[in-house]
C-alpha cells in the first residue's frame, strides 16, 4: 500500500505521523511510504533519516496526501480539506465532536476517517489516546507552574511552597489518565493536590495509588463550589470518549477564583469542562478572563515532539500495519480499530459523534 505522511500544519505542531523506525517497519513489509519534506524536522528527524529507511521524500503536500492511507497526528485544517479524497483512509486524531466544519468536509469528501482517540479495546481502554493523555497530564502541571509565575501574570505562587509557607494548591477535575499523571507531577513538585471525580470506584483506585498524599473528593456542584475558588492551579481532565466534555465550572465559579490563578483544560479539543475556556495555540497560549489566566492549547504534547512522536508511534504502528496490509478490511479483523471509525460512505458513523451532530448521520 502507498502511505502518505504530510507535515503537520497546526500552530507549532512539531510531531509527525510516522517516525523513521515506523517507516522502516512498513518498508520492510513491502509498503511504500511518502513523507513530505521536513515533516519530521521538528521532532528531530531529517529527510535523510527517512530516506535511509526506505521512504520517498516529496516536496508538495499534495504528493503526500495523494495516497491510499494517510497517517497524521492532528486533524486536517481547512487548508488541507482540498486533499481529502473518496475512499482514502485517514488515520489521525480527529475530535469531531468539537469540529462540525471538519466533520462536514470529511463527509463530503467521501474519505474513510479513523480517529486515534476512539480506537477502543474491549475493556474500554483507549490505547491510542493514552500515551498523549499521559504526556498532556504531565505537561499541564509544568505549564501551570510556569504561568503562576508573577512575570507571566500569575499569583507568584511556587507550587512546592517553602518551609513556613504553604505550598500551592492543584485541583484536578477528573481522575482518569490525564488527572492521574497531573497528580503525579504536582506531588513531585510538592504541591497540595486534590482530585475530583464522579466515579467512586476510580476514587478507590486512586486511594490505593496515592494513599493520603492526594485529597480525593466526589464530584458534585457543591463540592466544586467549595474547592475551585481555593485552587491556585485548576486542571480540567474530564474525558467522555467521542463526546463533548460537560461544562462543570461555570463563569460564576471562575469569578470566585483569586486573581492570577491559572486554569488549564486538557480536554479543550473536546469542548472543555470550564465555561470561560476557549482553544488557544502555542503561539498565543493564554488569555485572562475574570482575572484568571486561561490556557487552552489543544495540542500540548506538540511542545515535546521528540518524546511524543515516539510514544504515539509505539502505540499506533500495529494498527497502521493492519490498515496497510488489509485496507478497510482491517476493521473487520480488529474490533478496537473498528470502533475508531468516525466517517464512512459520506456519513458520520461513530455513535458518540452522531449524538452531537445527528443531522450528519443521515
Amino acid at each position: 500500500m502507498e502511505i502518505g505522511v504530510p507535515r503537520e500544519r497546526k500552530d507549532q505542531e512539531f510531531r509527525v505521523g510516522l517516525s523513521p523506525s515506523s517507516v522502516r517497519t512498513l518498508c520492510e513489509n513491502n509498503h511504500a511510504v511518502f513523507v513530505e519534506t521536513n515533516a519530521g524536522i521538528g521532532a528531530g528527524f531529517s529527510d535523510q533519516d527517512y530516506q535511509q529507511v526506505g521512504a520517498k521524500i516529496v516536496d508538495q503536500a499534495a504528493d503526500s496526501w495523494n495516497r491510499e492511507l494517510v497517517v497524521k497526528v492532528k486533524e486536517p485544517l481547512p487548508s488541507e480539506y482540498q486533499y481529502l479524497q473518496k475512499e482514502q483512509l485517514l488515520f489521525t486524531y480527529l475530535h469531531l465532536a468539537a469540529e462540525r466544519h471538519l466533520s462536514e468536509n470529511l463527509i463530503n469528501s467521501g474519505a474513510v476517517a479513523i480517529a486515534y482517540e476512539t480506537v477502543e479495546l474491549p475493556n474500554g481502554k483507549l490505547p491510542l489516546l493514552n500515551p498523549m493523555s499521559v504526556i498532556a497530564g504531565r505537561l499541564s502541571v509544568q505549564f501551570g507552574a510556569h504561568y503562576l509565575e508573577r512575570q507571566q501574570g500569575g499569583r507568584g505562587v511556587l507550587l512546592g511552597g517553602f518551609p513556613g509557607v504553604r505550598s500551592g494548591r492543584v485541583t484536578i477535575i477528573g481522575g482518569g489518565v490525564v488527572g492521574t499523571e497531573a497528580a503525579r507531577v504536582a506531588l513531585g513538585m510538592g504541591a497540595q493536590v486534590q482530585i475530583i471525580d464522579v466515579n467512586i470506584e476510580r476514587l478507590a483506585e486512586l486511594e490505593n495509588l496515592f494513599g493520603s498524599r492526594v485529597e480525593l473528593l466526589y464530584s458534585n456542584s457543591a463540592q466544586l463550589d467549595a474547592v475551585v475558588p481555593e485552587a491556585d492551579l485548576l486542571i480540567g481532565a474530564v474525558l467522555v470518549p467521542g463526546r463533548r466534555a460537560p461544562t462543570l465550572v461555570p463563569r460564576e465559579l471562575v469569578k470566585k477564583m483569586r486573581p492570577g490563578s491559572v486554569i488549564i483544560d486538557v480536554a479543550v479539543d473536546q469542548g472543555g469542562c470550564v465555561e470561560t475556556l476557549q482553544a488557544t495555540s502555542h503561539t498565543h497560549p493564554t488569555y485572562v478572563e475574570e482575572g484568571v489566566i486561561h490556557f487552552g492549547v489543544p495540542n500540548m504534547p506538540g511542545s515535546v515532539p521528540w518524546t511524543a512522536t515516539q510514544a504515539l508511534n509505539n502505540s499506533t504502528l500495529s494498527y497502521v500495519l493492519k490498515l496497510a496490509h488489509h485496507g478497510l478490511k482491517a476493521l473487520e479483523r480488529d474490533e478496537a480499530l473498528a470502533r475508531g471509525l468516525n466517517v464512512k460512505n459520506h456519513r458520520l458513523v461513530h455513535p458518540a459523534v452522531q449524538e452531537v451532530f445527528p443531522d450528519l448521520a443521515q
